[in-house]
């Protein structure tokens, strides 16, 4: 006669199974392709949950790995509390949470980009008032290219070296870097390529200057955003300390478990969920409007 031990090892074996085909399921899905057939809107949109927005193989493969640990904890929490609704919610935690705990730290980045491009825009106008081609000094700025922008600016000469259009170069580099103020280097640099004007200094230095004071602007800005950031992180986090206490203690999720427990407990815990978005959305600067159209890369391969 089966135990009762026996019955949850075959449980979790079961779901372990579960979770392995579904993730087989969406990798077939969006694996194969007709080469002559566009792929259709329900491929693109498994493409997208699957791959994330992410520009490079890191940031997809993150990505992934995430996407898998939500499912296999949501599986997971369903099969110890019983509860389907509190594998949802767990399985939509396991993403959610460092998307409302790491608020700001994107921001930070950003920051942290605009003043590296600034620093780069001022070296590569002193490497190129020394007489040099715009694409050689590029190239020269490898070495001494600020952290923060030092593989995309290494990327960008090794096209250079390549033999890649100037101009397609210059734009796959602003798409990397994703910022208008690199925009602004980046179109300066573009319209030199073409006129072949004396007066590109004068420009990188009115842009570099642009830069410090933006900088100075947004990180006054980012300091009087702490408050809010604070409030999504302290509410982040009692929403996990409840969703542990209630799968250490099943009494507690008991009335949770019928029909109508599991309706009110996907209310409350949407409602809750969207109250956090709504939270952070007020704590996020507005979204920075460019003006070059970079082209998709994925996109084009």
């Amino acid at each position: 006669m089966t135990g009762p031990a026996d019955i949850e090892l075959i449980a979790l074996i079961s779901g372990a199974a579960c979770v392995g085909g579904l993730v087989l399921a969406v990798m077939s899905i969006v694996g194969t392709r007709s080469p002559t057939k566009p792929p259709s809107r329900t491929s693109r949109r498994l493409h997208r949950l699957w791959s994330g927005t992410g520009r490079s193989a890191a940031e997809r493969r993150r990505h992934q790995v995430v996407v898998v640990s939500a499912i296999v904890a949501g599986s997971l929490a369903w099969l110890v509390s019983g509860l389907p609704m509190v594998g949802l919610l767990v399985g939509i935690a396991v993403p959610g949470a460092p998307w409302l705990l790491g608020v700001g730290q994107a921001e930070k980045l950003a920051i942290a980009r605009i003043e590296a491009v600034g620093e780069w825009t001022r070296r590569l106008r002193d490497v190129s008032s020394t007489g040099q081609g715009l694409q050689q000094a590029i190239i020269a700025t490898v070495s001494t290219a600020p952290e923060e922008i030092g593989d995309e600016v290494a990327l960008l000469a090794a096209r250079l070296q390549a033999g890649w259009n100037a101009r397609d170069a210059l734009l796959a580099f602003a798409g990397h870097l994703g910022d208008p103020m690199c925009d602004q280097v980046v179109a300066a640099l573009i319209l030199h390529l073409s006129d072949r004007g004396e007066r590109l200094g004068d420009v990188l230095s009115s842009i570099a200057t642009a830069a410090a004071a933006e900088v100075a602007t947004r990180r006054e800005v980012e300091a009087k955003r702490t408050q809010p950031r604070f409030a999504v992180r302290f509410l982040t986090g009692m929403t996990l300390l409840t969703l542990a206490y209630g799968l250490l203690n099943p009494q507690y999720m008991e009335p949770y478990s019928t029909p109508t427990g599991q309706a009110v407990l996907v209310v409350l815990g949407g409602t809750f969920v969207a109250l956090l978005a709504w939270t952070r959305a007020m704590s996020l600067p507005p979204e920075p409007v460019r003006f070059l159209a970079i082209p998709d890369e994925r996109r084009e391969g």
